[in-house]
């Protein structure tokens, strides 16, 4: 199978890195990795190990696998972090998150860094919602999914439709601003006000993503409900943060 290598406008082969943030992921971890190897050998990756409770770290060893493991459970913010971290230092130009946990069809890759190549744009989200194909969430997520996007239009003035997907990519400019400055507690939505707040232009495109491949999800109702008043909070706080930096 012959692979397109991704050349930036300036004709150089760009460096890319895959971060996974991975915490109890020994079910899906292996295939993730297999499959980037497979479809994407012209990326880099780094598996960032959130102190996981199971075999994850074991399957990583086992496998001669990229990775490192945090010294202290960090949560996903510094979890994700830690890679930005990484890619900053090793001077990637492209950097791409992928969950652990297998939902995030790897075949998309190549879509998700075209708009960085291209210098489209400095940001790029694989969004379930723009073509409506694949696994589309539970309803109730979907609304709250709906709601924060509302809530981030009204902040920021742009219009994302899968504001919690974490699938994403960045370029070298925002590789060095996560670095520094990544939302802890939620990100996925957090880390869009921040692109917008330090300029940077964002794109969607259509992704199909499935359900976690493994493990339970503990979001219930209250839960729910909970972590949408604080994200709301974080987003609106974030955004009034800027304003009073700049």
């Amino acid at each position: 199978m012959h692979h397109a290598i991704p050349i930036g406008r300036s004709g150089q082969r760009m460096k890319i890195l895959v971060i996974i943030p991975a915490y109890n992921e020994a079910e899906n971890i292996e295939n993730l990795i297999n499959n980037i190897n497979e479809l994407c050998p012209y990326v880099d990756y780094l598996v960032v190990n959130d102190c996981s409770e199971d075999d994850t770290e074991e399957i990583l060893h086992r496998i001669g696998a990229s990775y490192m493991s945090n010294p202290v459970n960090l949560g996903i913010g510094g979890t994700v972090q830690g890679g930005y971290v990484y890619a900053n230092k090793m001077g990637y130009d492209i950097a791409i998150q992928v969950d652990g946990d297998g939902q995030h069809d790897i075949s998309y890759l190549k879509n998700l860094i075209e708009p960085i190549e291209n210098e489209e744009a400095d940001i790029v989200i694989g969004s379930r919602f723009i073509e409506k194909q694949g696994f589309q969430s539970s309803a109730g997520r979907r609304f709250g999914i709906s709601f924060l996007s509302e809530l981030i239009k009204v902040c920021t003035g742009i219009k994302v439709k899968d504001v919690t997907s974490g699938f994403r990519a960045v370029n070298r400019e925002f590789i060095k601003i996560y670095a520094n400055d990544y939302p802890q507690d939620y990100p996925e939505p957090e880390a869009i006000v921040a692109g917008v707040m330090y300029g940077g232009r964002i794109k969607e495109i259509p992704v199909k993503m499935g359900e976690s491949a493994g493990g339970t999800s503990s979001i219930n109702l209250w839960k729910s409900v909970y972590y949408m008043i604080k994200v709301s909070l974080a987003i609106i706080i974030r955004r009034i943060s800027f304003g009073i930096r700049r």
